[in-house]
């Protein structure tokens, strides 16, 4: 895929988008900054159709707007390890700073998760709250690592109908 550009939304998350042949699905890429380094090269070395945004965020509201904006075929959200599903998570009400004084209040429940029924995410349970938020939405969702993503976003693109 091709990098076509990059921007800050208004919570100060890192935006990018990646162009791949005509046709395909949009998707989603969602990482903590921790964890985000590798995202562009392994989504340059992806091979198939569609576009693919990626959002590196700190808290939970960017990647909710960036779910509802992009409207994803399926979410890959970036963890420590490949998780399979995940338990329901309560998270503590906080007040958030975003870009030029804007402040957003974020927390509350959000529902368990399972990545989509095919997709060989293995068998590993674990929490994840941007998986949860993703699902509060009722957006698909797998949790991968940034060294898998490749492999993990071709391999959903090969279970969709004109996926790649």
């Amino acid at each position: 895929m091709q990098h076509i550009r990059t921007w800050t939304d208004l919570y100060g998350s890192a935006r990018a988008s990646f162009e791949g042949r005509a046709g395909g699905h949009p998707w989603l890429v969602a990482a903590p900054p921790e964890l985000a380094s590798a995202l562009p090269a392994a989504l340059e070395a992806v091979d198939g159709k569609g576009s693919v945004d990626l959002i590196v965020h700190e808290g939970l509201t960017p990647l909710l707007a960036a779910v509802r904006e992009v409207g994803p075929r399926g979410v890959l959200v970036i963890g420590r390890q490949a998780l399979a599903a995940g338990p329901e998570v309560n998270l503590p009400a906080a007040m958030l700073a975003g870009t030029g004084g804007l402040e957003y209040a974020e927390g509350g429940p959000f529902p368990a998760w399972s990545a989509p029924a095919g997709l060989h995410a293995g068998k590993r349970q674990g929490q994840s709250a941007a998986a949860s938020a993703v699902a509060s939405l009722d957006a698909p969702v797998l949790v991968t690592t940034a060294g898998a993503l490749q492999k993990a976003l071709e391999a959903w693109m090969d279970a969709t109908p004109h996926g790649r």
